[in-house]
Parts: structure tokens; sequence; C-alpha cells
């Protein structure tokens, strides 16, 4: 029960928690003004603006600067981290986004007139566009320097 209590006092993870959670909150509130409808399934929908993962990781990495220092090997790597993690949704699962865009229309071209083939269409709207990458990212800093003096 102490781990439990000690996971719920850490408070660099938990405002990356919620640098996550309010990036998702925003997704419906960007969703609403886009299509001018509510659509609360983007937020547990990976894709779309801002970044989620980005303001996640950002914050964490903040965060660790804010408490341990910004020149601690604990900064390095969550630094690290969350480069990678940003560099991967604004790179890799954005392609594979597109490709799963490209393979669907190919199977609705090819497969209209064949019933049989019922197939469940790929997800397309996997990565981020690296403007929604970098507001994601000030959005976690934010987030984190607004808690700093939690810290």
């Amino acid at each position: 029960m102490q781990n439990l209590t000690d996971i719920l006092d850490n408070r660099v993870l938990l405002v990356a928690l919620i640098a996550c959670l309010v990036a998702q909150v925003l997704k419906v509130v960007f969703e609403f003004a886009k299509n001018r409808k509510l659509n609360l399934r983007v937020l547990v929908e990976t894709g779309g603006m801002p970044s989620a993962h980005s303001a996640l990781v950002t914050a964490l990495a903040v965060g660790i600067g804010q408490t341990l220092g910004w020149a601690s090997p604990s900064f390095a790597v969550t630094s690290v981290f969350a480069i990678i993690v940003m560099y991967d949704a604004a790179g890799v699962r954005q392609a594979a986004g597109k490709q799963a865009r490209i393979l669907n229309q190919i199977i609705d071209e090819l497969f209209q007139e064949n019933s049989e083939f019922n197939q469940d269409r790929l997800k397309e709207l996997l990565g981020h566009t690296p403007f929604q990458v970098i507001v994601g990212s000030i959005l976690g800093v934010a987030i984190s320097c607004l808690a700093a003096p939690a810290y």
C-alpha cells in the first residue's frame, strides 16, 4: 500500500499525466471548433491536435529538470526519451497513417464489388504533424512550469 501512496505523491508523474489529460481534452475543443459537433471519441484516439504524447513526455522531462537539476543524468534520459517519442509521433506513426489511408483506398477500389472481402479498415489517424507535436510540447512545458512551485 505504501508503494501506491508513493506513486500518488510523485508530483512529476502527476503533472505529466495532467499535461496528457489536458491535451486530450483540448483535442475535443479543437475538434468541436473544426467540425461544430462534439466528438468525445477523440479523448481516447491517437493523433490530432495537440499531441498528448508530446505534452506528457515534455512535462515529464521539464519536471525532472526542475526537481533534480538541468544537469542531472535523469533529465538527460527523459529528454532523450521525449525526443524519441516526439520523433516517432511526427515521423514513423504519421507515415504509417498515410500508408493505411492508401491501403484503405486500394481495398475500397479493388474490392467494392466483392462483398465477400470483409476486412476491417486500417486505422489512418496514427501520428501527428510536426506542428501538433510542437504545440503538445509547448503545452507540456507550460503545464510543468505552472506546477513548478508545487515541486
